[in-house]
């Protein structure tokens, strides 16, 4: 079959055969999808010509850039020698072992072994097996219960769409048992009047205490979080939040998951947001970045202190078709290699990131911005009526889709979370690159100013 080649031609065949993710199909088919045919560096090129620069790398994954044709040599070389294998029957290959040992070396020194899956899902749903094993093999199976957070995201699929705290999401899906969501650290949009962030964020980190205190420390087996909530809106922990939900995991028996597929691979400034945040998780979540999204891969970095208990164990009962896919993995090393090589991590912290916060920071006096954080290369705008008094849009999601809107017509992807704006560019951005999306953002911001205005929301 032959594709057609006008953009309404695209657009036909697209609408009667593709269900695409999180979407209202009908609209969409209405509307009419973007279709992107090329991209380099930090741009896309979609069917009608447009030059797009993606501030959002892809869906948070391209963090080496567009178009590294090291990792498109190294997936095709080992397609043409092992396209192939599983990783089970007591059976590997070089890739996944040369993958395990880099990995091992980029983690924090607690984490030794790798499990690898296909995707953040695959690796959330993987922790849940992980930590219900622990606790089996340490005698205390009743030890079962994982603590999340609302509005936090880890995955889609059955098991991870429960860990996450996305209502929505539940309610058109089955939910786990065992899963317990607290408080997010979301300054905000829910402090009581008059709180301090330093306030807001010991009240909230001892949320997690408290409900251990409450449902009993003997059956609370895990914490999970991400050091940023990515698709909960970019949500920035106020600094005193980390440092009291690492005391209380280390006076407690449960374990710590930080889930790193948003800020994983240099999105902070580290390698990995626990870094940037001071945590010692007892696992980590791993997809996205390890790769740029050029190929799937996701996985889960296991503290020695969990694989002790888990090798007394026998046989671990999980495991996934292409857990360790050998292509994946090379595209993982090249992908690496590019990262160590360019010293990419070092210039999210010490050179694009900060220029980028200097840059964002300016929106925050915009007339519609009531907050601009940015930690890295991640960062949000979140969209109000009235700054000084923190209030949120009566149809709240309304606006921060029009703003999407204008973006995308702007030729700027950035991603709407209810009224906020997130973006999350490529490491590899420039300066220059950086004027033009912020250049972009603030246009989006007038216009959207200016609609709001002839609606009568504003003042």
């Amino acid at each position: 079959m032959s594709l057609p080649k006008t953009t309404a031609e695209l657009r036909a065949l697209d609408a009667a055969h593709h269900l695409h993710p999180f979407s209202d199909t009908r609209s969409l088919n209405e509307e009419g999808s973007r279709i992107i045919v090329k991209a380099e560096g930090v741009w896309l090129t979609d069917s009608e010509g447009n030059r797009i620069l993606d501030g959002m790398s892809g869906l948070w994954c391209v963090n080496v850039g567009y178009g590294r044709e090291e990792i498109v040599e190294a997936v095709a070389a080992q397609m043409r020698e092992l396209p192939y294998y599983n990783t089970f029957f007591k059976t590997t290959h070089k890739p996944a072992i040369e993958l395990s040992a880099k990995l091992a070396e980029l983690t924090p020194p607690q984490f030794n072994r790798v499990f690898f899956t296909g995707s953040g899902s695959e690796s959330n749903d993987t922790v849940i097996k992980l930590v219900r094993r622990y606790f089996q093999i340490k005698d205390k199976p009743e030890k079962k219960i994982i603590i999340s957070r609302r509005n936090a995201y880890h995955g889609s699929t059955v098991a991870a769409g429960s860990l996450g705290g996305m209502a929505p999401m539940h309610g058109q899906s089955a939910v786990i048992p065992d899963v317990v969501h607290i408080a997010q650290p979301y300054w905000w949009g829910e402090a009581q009047q008059g709180e301090t962030p330093d306030e807001f964020g010991l009240r909230t980190a001892r949320a997690l205490e408290n409900t251990i205190d409450a449902l009993g420390e003997d059956r609370i087996a895990a914490f999970i979080a991400e050091p940023v909530q990515g698709a909960g809106g970019v949500i920035v922990p106020p600094p005193t939040y980390w440092p009291e939900i690492a005391r209380i995991c280390r006076e407690r028996d449960i374990l710590f998951i930080s889930d790193e597929v948003i800020c994983g691979f240099g999105r902070t400034g580290n390698w990995f947001g626990c870094e940037t945040f001071g945590t010692q998780p007892d696992m980590l979540v791993m997809a996205k970045g390890i790769t740029s999204g050029y190929m799937p891969l996701g996985g889960v970095m296991v503290a020695d202190r969990v694989v002790d208990a888990l090798l007394e164990g026998g046989d671990f009962n999980h495991g996934y078709t292409y857990s360790g896919h050998p292509a994946a993995c090379a595209a993982a090393i090249a992908n690496l290699d590019i990262m160590v090589r360019e010293k990419l991590v070092e210039r999210v912290a010490g050179d694009v990131g900060p220029y980028l916060k200097a840059q964002w920071s300016k929106l925050a006096e915009h007339p519609l911005v009531g907050e601009a954080p940015m930690v890295g290369l991640v960062g949000a705008l979140e969209l109000t009526p009235d700054k000084i008094g923190r209030t949120k849009f009566a149809d709240v999601g309304k606006v921060g889709t029009l703003a999407r809107d204008f973006s995308f017509k702007n030729n700027l992807v950035m991603r709407a979370v209810r009224d906020r704006l997130i973006i999350a560019p490529p490491l590899v951005i420039s300066h220059g690159e950086i004027d033009e999306l912020v250049a972009r953002a603030r246009k989006t911001l007038d216009q959207t100013y200016d609609e709001l205005k002839r609606w009568g929301w504003l003042r």
